[in-house]
């Protein structure tokens, strides 16, 4: 197999651990950067881990893409508040084989980058792990670290995709690869929906929604809800799956989601991808997420009166 060449794009929390963990083993990794290039350049990444802490120097850094080789895996791991940039941001470092991998919270995201590149090979990446950047050039991974991708349209090069698989595997990440891009994306959100808007709305941590009664119901509502909308939606998501998204938060490190975070550093939230889109999709399929909405109201709510008065 060829040693394929990965960009990330968006090297916070997310493109830091996994971009870091593939530059760790070996894999020729090059990383955009913005507010912390400077930063990042003299000084490299730290990246304190549960499954041991690393550091990186002499990365390949940039602080624009047109600066940037070409590259066959390129590693979206940015917001997606920031997709409507990616078209062109993604132009000067695509090649006609590329593969590009939306690691991003939400619903519809590959499907609106294939408007643009409609003959890319495009997956998305479902990262369960519980990582914050806390400063430049700073990565704290708590907890958890699976990523599971999948393809749209199951359309992608046999040989290229096997190769990304044992990439991440020798970079200490475990890694799936389905058929079933929608299933995996609503099966994230059951996660996502009521944790992230729930310690942003109650100003809290996911500990701390677990402990109480009452926001332990109102978590496990919000998620039936959206098991009822993804099977709308043809996801066919297991009856026991609410219950292990319980149990693994359960077991968790207390935790902040990357929408309180957001939040928290007086940034856009996530709310399209992960609350409007699925909603918007769910209402079509016959299922209306009441409590689901409610919880978007809220948010956009926050987003344009609190938030813009900060």
């Amino acid at each position: 197999m060829r040693k394929l060449s990965y960009a990330v794009i968006g090297t916070g929390a997310i493109g830091g651990y996994y971009g870091g963990r593939l530059a760790l083993s070996g894999q020729d990794v090059h990383f955009l950067y913005h507010s912390e290039y400077d930063y990042v350049k003299a000084n490299g990444l730290d990246v304190k881990s549960v499954n041991g802490d690393f550091h990186l120097n002499n990365m390949q850094v940039y602080n624009n893409t047109e600066s940037m080789p070409k590259c066959d895996v390129i590693l979206v791991c940015m917001k997606s508040t920031q997709n409507d940039k990616l078209p062109q941001m993604l132009a000067p470092i695509v090649k006609d084989d590329s593969t590009i991998m939306l690691i991003q919270n939400g619903l519809g995201l590959e499907q609106e980058l294939a408007k643009s590149f409609p003959n890319q090979v495009i997956a998305g990446g479902m990262a369960f792990i519980c990582s914050s950047r806390v400063s430049p050039g700073h990565i704290i991974h708590a907890d958890y670290g699976a990523l599971t991708t999948a393809y749209l349209n199951n359309k992608y090069d046999e040989e290229t995709a096997e190769q990304i698989k044992a990439d991440f595997k020798n970079a200490n990440v475990p890694y799936t690869q389905g058929d079933d891009l929608n299933m995996f994306r609503w099966r994230k959100l059951v996660w996502n929906i009521p944790y992230n808007g729930l310690t942003v709305v109650l100003r809290t941590t996911t500990d701390k929604l677990m402990q109480n009664p009452a926001s332990r119901q109102l978590i496990t509502d919000l998620m039936e809800e959206t098991v009822a909308g993804a099977r709308a939606c043809g996801a066919n998501i297991k009856d026991d799956f609410v219950q292990k998204m319980l149990s693994n938060t359960d077991n968790m490190e207390p935790y902040a989601p990357s929408m309180r975070l957001d939040y928290d550093n007086h940034r856009q939230m996530e709310i399209r991808a992960i609350y409007s889109n699925p909603v918007k999709m769910a209402k079509a399929a016959g299922v209306h997420m009441h409590k689901v909405e409610m919880l978007e109201q809220q948010l956009r709510f926050i987003q344009e009166n609190e938030y813009n008065a900060k």
